[in-house]
């Protein structure tokens, strides 16, 4: 059969192809390999939060009062007892007035029964006690002077009504004098009536002193939310205090992640403000319960000690260590393969071929996981990229 020259280059070019097919099955496909590794290995739970704390104070006035004068604005910080906002107290301060006028009057109304009343009323016992004697000598002698007949009987009657009558001023004397005497009655009544005052002074102070309004701790004004001159509502928010001592982190996780999370464990946090400072945080609550819409478990971390330049509703990221292996052998988390059943496998590379090796996987790390059983340091495993089977020719990407 005669050969043509078209059906001669096909010929030649099925054979080049040939040539090149079993020239690239010798060489095998590239792939792309990691090193498995030695070394400290940290597993953890990533997740975002937001800077809270307990201590935040609404400060508000009792009653309606025109502000006059708020010496504070956002971002300042105040100590305990510092005054923040002074309220008109016209009112206020009259009604103390008047109350420690009461207290000094209620003073006096004492003083005056020690040193006049008292002595004045012991004068007067001891007198008509005097005039009593007299009164009650002066009948026995008319008894006397009647009983011989020198006097008459209207006469005696009317020494025996004078006595009666002295005899009457002295228990009212003796009465009074008894009333003005420390442990009397009118003492009594003065002491009384100086406790009233009392109450009524402390009572008026402490109305007025509703019209400071201060600081209940050391804090930070995070809101403002009054001028002087407006009138400030009962209940009412005019400042809003965040207190630095009991500082906090509010995060959630997938509920997925809940079998690693204990209580007490370390983590470690960066806001998203200053992505370049670090600070520790420690896990100390768990919710008891699933937020079943979205599948998240709610977290608490304290940051302790607290950090100066942290500020509520910050955005924060955390990375919650769980568990860490001082020396232990890890590779790619993405190398990892799984075979129908789900058991772990790689593909190691291995004098120019792809060897399928079964392994036991230990902590499970950001972008890392613990091989605990089947590899060791130094072996190469194939990352996943072109499509390749245990026995396929492969050949390692150059770096």
């Amino acid at each position: 059969m005669k050969i043509t020259s078209k059906r001669l280059i096909w010929a030649v070019s099925l054979g080049l192809l040939a040539l090149v097919v079993y020239a690239l099955s010798i060489r095998g496909t590239e792939v792309e390999v990691a090193l498995v590794s030695q070394g400290p290995m940290v597993q953890s739970v990533v997740t975002s939060g937001r800077i809270a704390t307990d201590a935040r104070t609404e400060v508000t006035s009792q009653s309606p009062a025109l502000i006059e004068r708020i010496d504070v604005r956002e971002g300042d910080v105040v100590s305990a007892g510092q005054i923040l906002v002074r309220l008109r107290d016209d009112e206020a301060q009259a009604a103390l007035q008047q109350s420690d006028a009461t207290v000094t009057e209620a003073h006096m109304r004492i003083r005056q029964i020690q040193t006049v009343q008292g002595p004045v009323s012991e004068q007067q016992r001891q007198q008509a006690e005097a005039a009593n004697q007299q009164t009650q000598k002066e009948l026995a002698r008319t008894q006397n002077l009647l009983n011989q007949g020198f006097v008459s009987q209207s006469r005696l009657d009317d020494v025996q009504r004078a006595a009666t009558a002295s005899r009457a001023a002295l228990l009212a004397a003796v009465a009074q004098a008894k009333a003005n005497q420390p442990s009397g009655v009118e003492v009594a009544l003065a002491q009384a009536r100086l406790s009233q005052a009392l109450a009524a002074q402390r009572l008026a102070a402490a109305r007025l002193e509703q019209f400071s309004l201060r600081a209940p701790a050391t804090a930070t004004v995070m809101t403002r939310s009054a001028d002087p001159g407006d009138t400030a509502q009962a209940g009412k928010s005019i400042l809003t205090l965040v207190g630095d001592s009991e500082m906090r982190i509010n995060a959630s996780v997938d509920e997925k992640n809940l079998k690693f999370l204990q209580l007490g464990q370390t983590a470690s946090a960066t806001s998203d403000a200053y992505t370049d400072r670090r600070f520790a945080a420690q896990l100390n609550y768990i919710a008891p319960s699933v937020d079943a819409q979205r599948g998240t478990v709610e977290l608490r971390l304290a940051v302790a000690p607290p950090v100066d330049y942290l500020r509520p509703d910050m955005t924060v990221s955390v990375e919650i260590i769980t568990a860490q292996v001082p020396n232990a052998l890890k590779l790619p988390s993405g190398a990892i393969r799984r075979d129908a059943e789900g058991n772990a496998f790689v593909l190691l590379s291995r004098d120019g071929r792809a060897h399928q090796v079964a392994i036991k996987i230990g902590l499970q790390g950001t972008g890392s996981t613990e091989v605990t059983q089947g590899l060791t340091a130094g072996e190469h495993v194939i990352l996943p990229g072109p499509k390749v089977s245990a026995g396929d020719r492969v050949r390692e990407q150059k770096s």
